[in-house]
């Protein structure tokens, strides 16, 4: 782990550790970066287990998620205009067009499924938050056989809906605990907000020319690969293998079955400004 962080002791002037956060090694490394925003958003293994807890039951909700998701960024035409780009594995034709059944958006809604289940997985991994770092890096063409360029405007609108989406899902369950609600709720909503900073950070690019952060060893692989390696599932099919955590142990098993069903009458509201031609 870097040594990111060293406190400073109490004295009479300063009557609080002060944790000193070395301002290079938050832009050049990605591992010390991380350590930061999880101290900073007290990310624990609490919430860990929480994760661990309910994994089951986040995922029964993705494919339900999936669809809201898609159905939102096909209602404006300049987010839809996205899919009108070849992803790197995607062969198939493109509609000029998009709907929700266009092959380039199946396509896509397989590998959503698919960072949805990620985002499942073991965060107490290094391998967990350098996929999210490679999902910002994405958006902005590199990376890439065809490069993709998504504003940051909507990669944190989208965000921003997909927790929307998840909060009101299980904040509304009627036989989960608050407590365990509460929980769940509080461990997604950093998970995401660190994937939002992830998002920023190739956007913004703070700190790129004043550290000389260099994107020509940026290596090309497919979508769904890690240094090589397959970490997201290019198949329809979702993932199923339990979550092992590196440093927290399993609480239980979730209780819940088939609640994708009850997603499935969520509508998506049209606003005034949307409704006027």
């Amino acid at each position: 782990m870097p040594q990111t962080e060293k406190f400073f002791p109490f004295t009479m002037a300063n009557p609080r550790p002060v944790i000193h956060i070395d301002r290079e090694e938050i832009y050049t490394n990605l591992e010390a970066r991380m350590h930061y925003l999880q101290s900073f958003l007290d990310f624990t293994s609490r919430d860990v287990s929480a994760l661990v807890t309910d994994a089951k039951y986040v995922k029964a909700l993705i494919p339900a998620v999936v669809n809201i998701v898609y159905k939102k960024l096909l209602q404006y035409d300049i987010t839809a205009r996205a899919f009108q780009t070849r992803s790197t594995s995607f062969k198939g034709p493109l509609d000029d067009s998009p709907t929700e059944e266009s092959p380039q958006i199946l396509h896509r809604k397989m590998f959503l499924r698919g960072y949805l289940n990620k985002l499942c997985s073991d965060p107490t991994k290094m391998e967990f938050w350098e996929y999210l770092d490679k999902v910002g890096m994405m958006h902005v063409g590199l990376g890439r056989t065809h490069p993709l360029h998504i504003e940051y405007i909507h990669l944190g609108a989208c965000l921003s809906f997909i927790q929307d989406i998840m909060t009101e899902a299980i904040l509304s369950h009627p036989k989960l605990p608050l407590p365990r609600k509460i929980a769940l709720v509080k461990a997604l909503g950093k998970i995401i907000w660190i994937q939002n900073d992830l998002m920023a950070k190739w956007h913004i690019r703070e700190g790129v020319d004043e550290f000389a952060v260099d994107d020509d060893e940026i290596e090309v692989e497919e979508e769904g690969y890690l240094h090589g390696k397959k970490i997201v599932g290019g198949s329809d099919e979702e993932e199923t293998d339990p979550v092992t955590p590196t440093h927290a142990a399993c609480v239980g098993t979730c209780p819940f079955s088939g609640m994708g069903k009850g997603m499935e009458d969520m509508k998506i509201e049209e606003h005034d400004f949307a409704k006027k031609t």
